[in-house]
């Protein structure tokens, strides 16, 4: 089942790399954080940041609303968001 669940994440991912569709910022910047809660492997991901860097505050930011969820539970989202902006995720 785990192996099943992890292709499903990986066509998701490949899907959503590959796609021409443009997404408002707020879209991407979910797509980010789960795939990033979702692969890090040492805990909770941080971002380099410059000072004063507006893009890294809205990562940031997007990080700190998912640091809660499981990997497992990242990567079920990660799909879900792609099966709703892209289409149906199959393996």
């Amino acid at each position: 089942m785990m192996a099943q669940e992890n292709s499903k994440f990986l066509k998701a991912y490949e899907m959503a790399s590959s796609t021409n569709q443009q997404f408002p910022p707020d879209v991407l910047l979910h797509f980010y954080a789960l795939y990033k809660r979702a692969t890090e492997k040492n805990g909770f991901y941080i971002p380099p940041t410059n000072t004063g860097d507006l893009r890294s505050a809205f990562k940031i930011n997007a990080l700190v609303q998912v640091k809660d969820l499981s990997k497992t539970e990242a990567e079920k989202q990660y799909i879900d968001l792609v099966e709703t902006h892209i289409g149906k995720v199959t393996v």
